[in-house]
């Protein structure tokens, strides 16, 4: 996977709700914020937040890709945003919530292992 492909990649791991996945694409000691303004340290809170998230809210949500802007960083550095609209929301009760935008914003690193986020912050945008 490259920078240009790890947007793809998060959006496709979203639709089959897979935060094991999605928590990977994160590195072991790198940090997110979420949806739901969690802060999270390392990839076991990130995969306990985006678990409990895409059980919830986020249950039947669908992610629609936006405009896309990937600045280099120096060697094997870049910052990345992504712009998304989310639908399919539901509220407690589990009710139709609407839709909402939101941007991915990450600082990604080359790795052996490949591309991951040390950073990443999934949060809600108006407009």
């Amino acid at each position: 996977m490259t920078p240009d492909e790890f947007p793809r990649r998060f959006a496709a791991l979203w639709g089959v709700r897979d935060a094991e996945a999605l928590a990977d694409l994160v590195a072991e000691d790198g940090t997110m914020l979420t949806l739901t303004g969690l802060w999270c340290e390392g990839r076991k809170e990130i995969l306990a937040a985006l678990r409990a998230e895409l059980a919830g809210a986020f249950a039947r949500s669908r992610l629609v890709s936006g405009k896309t802007d990937v600045k280099p960083l120096g060697p094997g550095a870049t910052l990345l945003h992504q712009r998304f609209v989310l639908s399919g929301l539901v509220d407690a009760e589990g009710r139709d919530a609407g839709r909402i935008g939101a941007i991915l914003t990450a600082v990604l690193l080359v790795r052996k292992a490949g591309v991951e986020a040390v950073t990443l912050h999934f949060t809600v945008i108006e407009g």
